[in-house]
């Protein structure tokens, strides 16, 4: 099984935000809220609560931060109601953007994202503009030095998973989105440690961009990243490791 998802663009942006611990905590909160007022608060009959409180376990939140959270998911406790927003758009060098935000405020989000995808050279879309460009899946991400290929194939295919591929360093395990958390849970029974595990918008190809264009769009989606209302973002960009190595 083989593959191209260009893990290293996605961990440096993973690792931008995740280095500041109270941000995310910040938006596992969030997720958490919106997940338990969606689906309710009991997480086994809630597959995206499930995978939401595994994150935030993944991270040390402590257990009374997750309790809390989704009861005011729901509405056992009082709290800000968030709403799901998705925008699309363009980065420098023509890549593709879905910015996933949660907020109370539309019009002061949508204010703030355009204004930095026009600062940096970019523009924001309409809905469906680019997220025909994606596939949204389960994706598991592994170091080839935690797990071997055979137990990983046979623990995610046997739970559903649609692909193992190799990505150089790593292993991806790429299923749907509903199978996901039956996929995650067969890995963790493997005791293997994975460097990350969400439902993601995987690009169907990607933009290979650099020099000037590749700083412009790391600076924007590090700026997207840390933006208060910002719960992911997905782009279809490849560059070189020489890129992210200058930028950091």
């Amino acid at each position: 099984m083989s593959g191209h998802s260009k893990w290293h663009t996605i961990k440096h942006k993973k690792g931008a935000a995740d280095a500041k611990r109270g941000r995310l905590f910040t938006r596992i909160i969030k997720e958490l809220t919106v997940a338990a007022r969606a689906g309710g608060g009991d997480p086994d009959s809630n597959p995206r609560l499930r995978t939401v409180v595994a994150e935030a376990k993944q991270v040390n939140m402590p257990a009374e931060n997750i309790k809390r959270a989704i009861r005011r998911g729901t509405g056992e406790e009082p709290g800000v109601q968030y709403e799901e927003v998705t925008y699309e758009g363009y980065g420098p060098g023509g890549v593709a953007l879905i910015i996933e935000t949660m907020t109370d405020n539309k019009n002061r989000t949508v204010g703030e994202i355009r204004h930095l995808l026009t600062k940096y050279g970019g523009d924001l879309g309409q809905s469906n503009s680019v997220s025909w460009m994606f596939e949204k899946k389960g994706y598991i991400v592994i170091e080839k030095a935690k797990a071997t290929e055979d137990a990983l194939m046979t623990a995610a295919l046997d739970a559903g998973a649609d692909d193992l591929r190799d990505d150089g360093d790593n292993w991806e395990i790429v299923s749907a989105p509903d199978i996901f958390p039956a996929v995650r849970e067969a890995i963790e029974k493997l005791g293997v440690e994975t460097a990350s595990a969400q439902v993601a918008m995987l690009p169907k190809n990607h933009v290979s961009i650099q020099g000037k264009s590749a700083q412009s769009m790391l600076k924007l989606l590090d700026l997207l990243e840390d933006h208060d209302d910002v719960q992911h973002v997905w782009s279809n960009m490849d560059v070189d490791e020489k890129e992210l190595e200058a930028f950091e």
